[in-house]
């Protein structure tokens, strides 16, 4: 497996600090949340975004992508009945696959769950067709950057809109275009109906990006989840990408988070 953490988990850290010491724990890729580097991406300039993709290197860790792409911003919006609202919120996909790819990463992660919400009013095909909408305004940069879109479903508490791996395959095969991907993510997978291994099989055809966690919200080894199985069935399922740790609670500190997670995956696998 290839481990990567997201940055976020080292809040306050400085951005060579963080580089240096995963890898030390042993990880070989960085996930970037992109409000921790600026209030937009495109407020990163192109020197900086060369600085933080040198530092990563110097400490032997690649920048694999961006998550959390629409948290933290105003003006965007998924399922927006406003064609304006989707042209505005395409075109900063497009600019957030530049910066993954100037950063040295071909990874985008589409969560950013009350960016995505149905509003009121509108039914959930009225949603997919104005997602659809906003996703075709990013799909040159893309193909261009060469990154790929990995579209995560979430749970119903967390959003309305692609809350189940089948939801995320049927937008993905409507866009039809080969840098629109699924991403799985082990607390979302918690709340299928099938068991999370039988859900990572089932979808082996489409998984480009993979979030290790806990149901609890916490690091993979902090709850109750068996990562054995769920490692057993990437296996099965031939997948070689990144399974990247992203912890929603920060306890006890970044360090014990980054060192145990990584612990546990290995002896799991």
């Amino acid at each position: 497996m290839k481990y990567a953490i997201c940055n976020e988990t080292f809040e306050g850290w400085d951005h060579a600090r963080v580089c240096a010491r995963v890898a030390e724990l042993g990880y070989t890729g960085l996930e970037m949340a992109p409000f921790t580097l600026a209030p937009r991406i495109t407020d990163v300039t192109a020197a900086r975004r060369t600085e933080l993709r040198q530092q990563a290197e110097a400490a032997g860790v690649q920048i694999i992508g961006l998550h959390w792409l629409l948290a933290k911003t105003e003006g965007f919006h998924l399922t927006s009945p406003d064609a304006a609202t989707r042209k505005r919120t395409g075109e900063y996909l497009a600019e957030l696959s530049h910066a993954a790819a100037d950063m040295g990463g071909d990874v985008l992660v589409l969560g950013s769950p009350f960016q995505r919400n149905l509003p009121d009013g509108i039914t959930r095909e009225q949603g997919e067709a104005n997602a659809l909408d906003t996703l075709r305004h990013c799909l040159p940069a893309l193909e261009k950057d060469r990154v790929f879109l990995c579209l995560e479903p979430l749970t119903p508490a967390e959003t309305n809109f692609m809350v189940c791996a089948a939801e995320g395959v049927a937008l993905a095969q409507k866009l039809a275009h080969p840098f629109v991907k699924l991403h799985l993510d082990v607390k979302a997978m918690s709340v299928e109906t099938a068991p999370t291994p039988d859900v990572i099989r089932a979808n082996r055809d489409w998984v480009r990006h993979f979030h290790a966690n806990d149901p609890n919200k916490r690091g993979p080894g902090f709850g109750a989840t068996d990562f054995k199985p769920i490692f057993q069935a990437l296996r099965d399922a031939n997948y070689t990408h990144w399974v990247s740790v992203e912890v929603f609670d920060y306890s006890p500190d970044p360090e014990t988070i980054a060192r145990e997670s990584i612990r546990y995956m290995r002896e799991c696998e």
